[in-house]
């Protein structure tokens, strides 16, 4: 059995990653030049850190990004609400880790290529169709110049080509246009001095008068000791452009709302004007597919269930997917549009939930909690707000519907059906 997959983002990368540690030969078509780093902070919560140890990459993790050691939130006058350890720090058998997405990339990439081969990941291949009969399917490519490349065959064709995917307009014409939320959103990264705990993850405010997330990515990045901050901005706003990761956005259009937002141990404004770079992307989601499988084709990480960029569940996500796919072929060898239809079983509910999840009741709803109690004003005693008890149930019924509560995650074994995988070395 070979498998092709379409696009080396997380998803696709990590894919291949288990795919190899379980025996089974796998090529990836990535559409770009070349696999470059792009985009800036995302988190990978434990349940993704599993399975990412389990192909022999946390330490490779840990160094090149941060294992997040707390989950603060605080109001847009900088008042301390609640405060939360994390990964190994709340008692998980796995870190939480804080990375650049390019850094992760990156690390999945080589990883990939040490253990199977460089001639595994094929650049500069964009897939247009994917054509299949009773024996496999075959995909149909071009090149950046617009010509036809040769056809590639293989037993199934897996569409990891992100929030554009091709192969999901394919399988699904109608499939519906993305959903506004009525939240914009600007992101980039600030080199500047450790804040906090020097690895605190950060939740401000709240969306009618501008929302904070800042989080640490890269630590020591130069002489004085400064980290890599990334930052997150949300404003409602009735309008939005296209989702586009790395589409360019602009200061001006957002430092108005965070002019006044000083507090003890965080200047905000110095801190996005010292941004490296500023992207926008609108809060987005689409409804959740019917079926992801048809055949020998299915569809994984933002391809099959686009959701709100919330609660680090987007590349997680696309994570866990990796994992379900790769088993669902070891135990459905003789069989592989069995193999993707019960990857689809097992897939399809969890990520529905989250999705829709993340409309109603995202993980930082103790700000907004707070925010509509106390009437956007100052606090004089957190307590007299929201009790502890009534912030952990919220805090803890995200974790639980997102999968990684720690009483679900006890200790998993390696990959199911194949060898033990590459050690951190090895990337």
């Amino acid at each position: 059995m070979e498998v092709i997959i379409i696009g080396a983002g997380i998803g696709g990368l990590t894919l291949a990653l288990a795919l190899e540690a379980r025996g089974i030969a796998c090529r990836v078509y990535e559409s770009a030049p070349a696999v470059t780093p792009i985009g800036v902070g995302i988190n990978i919560l434990p349940h993704a850190t599993r399975e990412l140890t389990a192909l022999g990459l946390e330490e490779a993790l840990t160094t090149v990004g941060i294992a997040t050691a707390e989950s603060c939130f605080y109001n847009r006058f900088g008042q301390f609400i609640h405060r939360e350890p994390l990964g190994r720090h709340a008692g998980y058998d796995w870190p939480q880790v804080s990375i650049h997405r390019g850094d992760l990339q990156a690390l999945l990439y080589r990883a990939f290529i040490a253990r199977a081969g460089a001639d595994r990941v094929v650049t500069g291949w964009r897939c247009i169709r994917i054509e299949q009969d009773a024996e496999g399917v075959t995909a149909y490519f071009t090149g950046a110049d617009g010509r036809a490349l040769p056809p590639q065959r293989g037993a199934v064709a897996i569409g990891c080509d992100g929030i554009h995917s091709t192969i999901r307009k394919q399988l699904h014409p109608a499939g519906g246009d993305p959903i506004y939320s009525g939240v914009n959103m600007w992101r980039g990264v600030t080199r500047a001095k450790p804040f906090l705990s020097g690895a605190s993850y950060v939740r401000a405010g709240w969306l009618t008068h501008g929302k904070l997330v800042i989080y640490p990515i890269r630590n020591n990045i130069d002489a004085a000791g400064r980290q890599l901050i990334n930052w997150v901005v949300e404003i409602e706003t009735p309008k939005f452009k296209q989702r586009d990761w790395n589409r360019p956005g602009r200061l001006e259009d957002f430092i108005g709302a965070f002019e006044s937002w000083r507090f003890d141990w965080l200047d905000v404004p110095a801190l996005l004007r010292a941004s490296e770079m500023v992207l926008e992307f609108p809060m987005v989601d689409q409804d959740p597919l019917e079926r992801w499988s048809f055949e020998r084709m299915t569809l994984l990480g933002d391809a099959a269930h686009p959701m709100y960029p919330r609660g680090s569940n987007g590349a997680g996500q696309a994570i866990l997917d990796a994992r379900a796919l790769a088993d669902s072929l070891v135990e459905h060898a003789d069989d592989p549009a069995a193999a993707l239809r019960a990857y689809e079983n097992r897939r399809l509910p969890a990520t529905a939930k989250i999705v829709l999840m993340n409309r109603s009741s995202p993980p930082d709803v103790v700000i907004r909690e707070v925010y509509l109690r106390t009437g956007d004003k100052p606090f004089r005693n957190i307590d007299e707000v929201i009790s502890k008890d009534e912030i952990l149930t919220l805090t803890d019924n995200y974790k639980r519907i997102a999968g990684y509560d720690r009483a679900a995650l006890g200790r998993r074994a390696g990959p199911a059906g194949g060898r033990a995988s590459g050690s951190p070395e090895s990337v």
